[in-house]
């Protein structure tokens, strides 16, 4: 094994001031001069006057409709539009509402049934005409299908119209008599209601997580209140935008974007107060003024948030390059908030705590010392000391048994299946899906949501006998022709949320291809096809956006470290750890009972576990490259390894913490997320960042830096008294 012998420390001088004409200090100097904090101060309140009562109302914007988060391209979302332009369906979904009786439905029961599907429509609760009722063959069960007014800007329409639909069927039903809400409107309506007011609900739990971290990170009854205000009226602001970007620039919001914001501005923005407020409270020891100590530490952590900042921003910008409309709109989205709260972690958060003085560090103030600098970095970083000199011992035996242990958990990903129910859906029972089981028992499974059909009148009766030999199919039915168009209904023989419902998609779609005539040109539509749609889409885009995003993290890596080595050994320990991630999250999906993922978590996955993964590398090697221009490659590294230890490894747990928090929203897909996000988290903070970077940058030595030179970076960094450093205005 190569060893590197220590290389001599310099003499322990204090550290040189920061340079007066870089571009970061300018910034700090604005930001934490005497007159510029509260320039800063009053600048974020006009924000929050502004942004407060506009975040409020982002719920109102969301659309969880899942034909428009389909890309243009698709059959289904063809399909969707031939039926808005040639039959008037546009502002409608359809609602089934399912009667059952265990020992079958007495008169009472049926007169129940006819006498709703009067009443639906004299009372303006269906947004059409009804078909006539439809009884089982075992006379257990009858529904009605009833279309519902929707509207794709404002999820209250749809949302209301399935409440009063509801509250109508169960009005004076017979005793015994189940009365369920179920297909396409009943189970987006079901998404609606777990969503709705869910964004309060998750900020209220998330800020209480955050503050139990911090109050045990900073053991001060007063600090841990500066950055949890900080980063709360950041998540303010940013929701504030992107109601704004929805409402005026169509910008494609739903629930899963809304939330996805407010836990990755939460987790981010704690995560930057955590490096700033470390690097700060060293520099107050360095510093008699505290303006001075906080332009020294924000221009020495300014790279690393920016980098930082950059990669999420860019790397998520880059899901505008997707196919589906919920991905495109996922992207802007991120990068708002990554962009907003980067700014209030940079600029009202050091504002603050400028403004507030030392004490808020009480009761460990940090106070002025002369023999600060003297002073080992070992006696304030104990425990994190002894973790870098084991590394430092042992880097070859460290390196290769972490990669072992991350690829042994890696093997667990192939027990992963995708293709989730409406059933698998949630984590509770739900109206839509007891609706489909009572559906299910007693009618063909698919009779919620038959596949449409749409065709040009000419070929319609070659197209229909065509879906009727498809194998899978029920029964297909001629239901309407306008404008030149014919709508057929297939109904499906398994549930319309089934992977074999979604074969029988495909193998109507190849049939109709090999069609003759007008029959070749049909389109094939409905709930089970924009599943498939939306399976297939989410595929593409893994292969188109996985490969750019990987890319992004590189270029920005290459670019802060000034090398290609490092950042090429870094992005592999990236994609390492992600794979391990989703290994070790499939063994606790099984165990906790949900096996079956939705395909679009691995899109998911990825983007926040690369591009936050690499947010602990940045901040790591960033002051390890600051390190090794003073101490030599070895001792950089290890030193390095010591001062950031503590505080990364508590930004990982605030961020795996706030991600777990995704785990109360009753969906599964939440959950799912939630949890491979938080264990990839914790995998790369204790095992990839604290071990596996260290030790493969010790047994590479100084070449892990090629072609750049860091060494002789900081080299002639000129060296002068405190008193001489430039008066702050």
């Amino acid at each position: 094994m190569t060893t590197h012998p220590p290389s001599p420390r310099k003499s322990p001088e204090e550290p040189p001031p920061p340079s007066t004409t870089s571009f970061a200090h300018k910034y700090a100097k604005a930001v934490a001069g005497r007159r510029a904090k509260w320039a800063v101060l009053v600048l974020w309140v006009l924000l929050i006057g502004v942004g407060g009562s506009l975040a409020a109302k982002l719920g109102d914007v969301q659309n969880n409709e899942a034909q428009t988060w389909l890309p243009k391209n698709a059959q289904a979302t063809k399909a969707v539009k031939i039926a808005e332009d040639y039959f008037a369906d546009k502002g409608r979904l359809g609602a089934v509402v399912v009667y059952a009786r265990e020992d079958g439905l007495t008169p009472a029961d049926l007169a129940k049934v006819s006498g709703d599907r009067d009443r639906f429509v004299t009372d303006k609760i269906a947004a059409a005409e009804i078909p006539q009722v439809t009884v089982a063959s075992d006379k257990k069960a009858a529904f009605l299908s009833v279309p519902i007014k929707s509207d794709k800007s404002d999820n209250s329409v749809l949302g209301d119209g399935v409440k009063d639909l509801r509250k109508a069927a169960q009005k004076n039903a017979p005793d015994g008599l189940e009365v369920k809400i179920t297909g396409p409107a009943g189970s987006i309506a079901d998404f609606i209601d777990v969503y709705s007011g869910m964004d309060g609900a998750l900020m209220g739990a998330t800020l209480g997580l955050v503050a139990i971290f911090l109050l045990f990170t900073y053991r001060s009854p007063i600090l841990w209140l500066i950055p949890l205000l900080s980063v709360a009226l950041a998540s303010q602001v940013a929701s504030a935008v992107v109601y704004l970007l929805a409402k005026h620039a169509g910008l494609t919001v739903n629930g899963q974007s809304a939330y996805v914001l407010i836990v990755l501005v939460l987790g981010v923005g704690t995560d930057y107060a955590l490096l700033l407020i470390a690097r700060y409270r060293e520099e107050l020891h360095r510093h008699e003024d505290r303006h001075e100590a906080m332009v020294y530490a924000l221009q020495r952590c300014l790279p690393a948030i920016t980098a930082s900042a950059a990669t999420v921003g860019i790397a998520t910008l880059c899901l505008v390059f997707g196919s589906m409309n919920s991905t495109r709109g996922l992207g802007p989205v991120v990068a708002l908030g990554v962009v907003i709260v980067y700014f209030a972690m940079t600029t009202l958060l050091p504002a603050f705590l400028v403004i507030l003085g030392r004490w808020v560090f009480w009761p460990f103030t940090p106070r002025y010392s002369a023999e600060y600098v003297d002073a080992s970095v070992e006696k304030e970083h104990g425990f994190w000391a002894r973790i870098s000199g084991f590394v430092g011992r042992r880097p070859r035996p460290i390196w290769i048994g972490t990669v072992i242990v991350l690829g042994a958990l890696a093997f667990g990903a192939m027990s992963l299946s995708t293709g989730q129910t409406q059933a698998e859906q949630f984590t509770k029972k739900v109206d839509s899906v007891a609706g489909q089981e009572l559906l299910s028992d007693h009618f063909p499974a698919g009779s919620s949501a038959p596949a449409d059909v749409y065709v040009k009148d000419a070929g319609a009766a070659a197209a229909l006998s065509t879906v009727q030999g498809v194998p899978g199919v029920t029964s297909a039915t001629s239901v309407e022709a306008k404008n030149g168009w014919t709508h057929i209904e297939s109904v499906l023989k398994n549930a319309p949320d089934t992977q074999a419902a979604r074969q029988t998609i495909d193998r109507m779609r190849t049939a109709l291809d090999r069609s003759s005539g007008e029959a070749r040109d049909a389109v094939v539509g409905g709930q089970t096809a924009i599943a498939l749609d939306t399976s297939d889409a989410q595929g593409k885009e893994e292969k188109v956006l996985i490969p750019l995003i990987l890319a992004v993290v590189l270029i920005m890596l290459i670019i802060l470290l000034r090398a290609l080595v490092a950042p090429l050994m870094l992005l592999l320990s990236v994609v390492l750890s992600y794979t391990a991630a989703v290994g070790t999250a499939a063994l606790l999906f099984h165990a906790i009972g949900y096996p079956r993922i939705d395909r679009g978590l691995l899109l998911f996955g990825f983007l926040f576990l690369v591009a936050l993964g690499v947010d602990y590398t940045i901040f790591l090697m960033t002051r390890a490259r600051e390190e090794v221009g003073k101490r030599g490659h070895r001792d950089g590294v290890l030193t390095s390894l010591t001062v950031t230890g503590g505080v990364i490894t508590s930004a990982g747990l605030v961020l795996a913490a706030t991600f777990s928090v995704l785990a109360a929203i009753p969906t599964v897909a939440s959950l799912q997320q939630g949890l491979l996000v938080a264990v990839g988290i914790l995998l790369d903070t204790f095992i990839v960042r604290s071990l596996l970077i260290p030790a493969l940058a010790l047994e590479l030595g100084p070449k892990f830096w090629r072609p750049g030179h860091p060494e002789r970076d900081e080299a002639d960094l000129p060296v002068r008294p405190r008193a001489e450093s430039a008066r702050l205005g």
